[in-house]
């Protein structure tokens, strides 16, 4: 059956301004953090008030700090210690300021998932946010080179650590491999029921495609994993019924010197959204009757979507 599309409209502010007054200083310098808003919408359609939210590659945190801002619980996995300090911090200011739900966040490797988190929380958790790394060509910031006297742009924080073991410097074959690994991970501490979001997007080396949100859907299916939804999360705003882009400097770029090479490219406005649930056994579907619902010990009634065969009468939803 094909899959339900939507569109997410998340960007009716810059990433600058949905970050002000939210992150503490020297969270702009990680070179791929995750839109606010994205995490913000997924904790809100996915979850419900004291819900338990994981980023096991959390970065900065920001899918902590969207979760403990909206009254849920936060976790969070992070490989590289720099990454992993500023997201504690952003996580103990997100509680500081909403003062009802606090996050905690492991330093290590995201493969080992389940060895770092607690075993209590092990099939726990109800929603996963996340993404993994990707296009190095669309990472960091410039800055422009008048205040030195020279002319031109110099880019700035658009490198992780130097860590070669780090999936951001390895080839998208090996981050494949690593990702399905880490997304089985955590269909381990995921509830029956519970939601897995991952944000991605195309890009291309020198010409060619890379179609990563298409290899990260099989990566999901491997890892056991069910398709139920593929969104669009907006990069653009929109104002008067008009689109309003954002393209970053390297966007633009890199589509001009695409299209003086000949190639038709266009600037990317949106993030896709792939979202998976982790299957409940003997689910039952709206077409079963009440009392054989009644009869199903699963927590249906807190899962918004499933794609899963009822045992009962053999619908699919």
């Amino acid at each position: 059956m094909p899959y339900p599309l939507s569109v997410w409209n998340t960007a009716p502010t810059s990433a600058p301004a949905q970050r002000k007054g939210r992150y503490v200083p020297g969270s702009a310098a990680h070179p791929a953090k995750m839109l606010p808003r994205i995490a913000a919408h997924a904790i809100s359609t996915y979850t419900r008030p004291g819900d338990l939210v994981l980023d096991p590659m959390c970065g900065i945190g920001t899918t902590l700090v969207e979760a403990i801002h909206l009254g849920r619980s936060a976790l969070g996995v992070e490989y590289e210690g720099k990454w992993a300090d500023l997201a504690r911090l952003n996580a103990a200011s997100a509680t500081r300021r909403d003062g009802t739900s606090a996050g905690a966040v492991h330093c290590g490797d995201a493969r080992n998932l389940t060895q770092l988190i607690p075993t209590a929380l092990h099939g726990e958790v109800d929603l996963v946010v996340t993404s993994p790394p990707y296009g190095s060509s669309v990472h960091g910031q410039v800055r422009s080179t008048r205040e030195t006297g020279e002319r031109g742009v110099v880019k700035t924080d658009y490198r992780y650590g130097h860590d070669p073991s780090n999936l951001a410097h390895v080839s998208t074959d090996r981050l494949l491999e690593a990702f399905t690994e880490i997304l089985a991970q955590c269909r381990s501490v995921l509830r029956p029921g519970g939601t897995v979001v991952v944000t991605t997007r195309p890009w291309r080396e020198r010409g060619e495609l890379i179609d990563l949100p298409s290899a990260v859907l099989a990566a999901g299916q491997a890892a056991g994993l069910t398709p139920t939804e593929r969104s669009v999360a907006l990069l653009a705003g929109i104002r008067d019924g008009r689109v309003i882009t954002r393209p970053s400097f390297f966007q633009m770029k890199n589509v001009r010197d695409a299209r003086r090479q000949g190639l038709p490219l266009a600037v990317i406005q949106h993030e896709d959204v792939l979202i998976f649930t982790k299957a409940v056994p003997g689910r039952l579907c709206d077409g079963a009757s009440a009392s054989s619902r009644s009869r199903c010990g699963n927590r249906a009634s807190r899962t918004r979507r499933t794609v899963d065969t009822c045992h009962v009468c053999t619908r699919r939803r």
